[in-house]
């Protein structure tokens, strides 16, 4: 019997930086091949128009789409028109006054349902972005709740409990996970993706990673595209291969409002914020 619920669809894309034509093209296929079988949500890499290692800031600017009116985002809304779906990427935005952001996106047949902009910027990217400075959205959609945040942003416990206490029933994180880290040891999972797994175990939601595959101007990149039950255990992935793919996964995010995790304990209800407050006290 086939399990009730959404599919939900991660794209695992080889991109490369300025390739703009290349890199949409590669979008529209993924999402072409996710709407086959079926899926509701299909989630694209992080900066998945524009490519990731940019040489300065202003390669960057010459590749960078409006968020309101650019061509990035009206694909998007032109390819969930067609195929009936919501996408979930990342984008190079351009921003008032010259500012760049490497942004998000959750785009339905109606336009643009939320943008985010990456808050916690990674090693170089804080020489070409600046950092956003609102929480993460939670989109309504016709399935459930989806948060909405890019890659660091996920290596913060606080942020994934602020993006699961705003109603969150699945967190759609659009990355670029590097493999020039420490090496994996054989047959374990990398650091990114078990702490993805922590994440969704330890706030009760499903996680679904569109991670990059391949090697762009010298960095290689994990191929780590997992999508995550609330327990944290894969229901697909993680591929952690040099492939580009399409994931999908069947999966009830109604389950995400119940945060029991035994008969007496509770995920939410067993929080102590009155010792918590210390945290703000070392902050």
């Amino acid at each position: 019997m086939a399990e009730r619920g959404t599919i939900v669809a991660v794209a695992q894309l080889a991109l490369a930086v300025g390739d703009l034509d290349g890199n949409r093209e590669a979008a529209r296929a993924a999402v072409a091949e996710a709407a086959v079988a079926g899926a509701q949500l299909v989630v694209l890499p992080e900066l998945s128009d524009s490519g990731y290692v940019f040489s300065d800031a202003d390669e960057a600017r010459s590749l960078a789409s409006l968020a309101g009116s650019g061509t990035t985002l009206r694909e998007w809304q032109s390819l969930a028109t067609k195929h009936g779906l919501t996408i979930a990427g990342g984008f190079c935005e351009r921003g008032a006054a010259g500012k760049l952001y490497n942004s998000a996106a959750i785009v339905d047949a109606a336009g643009p349902r939320a943008v985010y902009r990456k808050v916690h910027l990674w090693d170089t990217e804080k020489t070409i972005f600046t950092p956003g400075d609102e929480a993460p959205p939670v989109v309504e959609l016709p399935f459930g709740n989806v948060g909405l945040m890019i890659c660091y942003d996920l290596e913060f416990p606080e942020w994934v409990r602020l993006t699961a206490l705003r109603g969150a029933d699945l967190i759609a994180v659009p990355v670029n996970w590097t493999a020039s880290g420490s090496p994996t040891p054989p047959g374990q999972r990398s650091g990114e993706v078990v702490s993805a797994q922590a994440a969704a175990s330890s706030n009760g939601v499903f996680i679904a990673v569109a991670d990059r595959c391949g090697t762009e101007r010298g960095v290689n990149w994990l191929g780590g595209s997992v999508i995550l039950r609330r327990g944290g255990y894969p229901a697909a992935g993680p591929v952690c291969a040099d492939r580009a793919t399409v994931l999908t996964a069947t999966i009830d995010l109604q389950l995400a409002k119940d945060k029991r995790i035994s008969e007496r304990n509770d995920l939410f209800a067993d929080r102590r914020l009155d010792l918590y407050a210390q945290l703000w006290d070392m902050a």
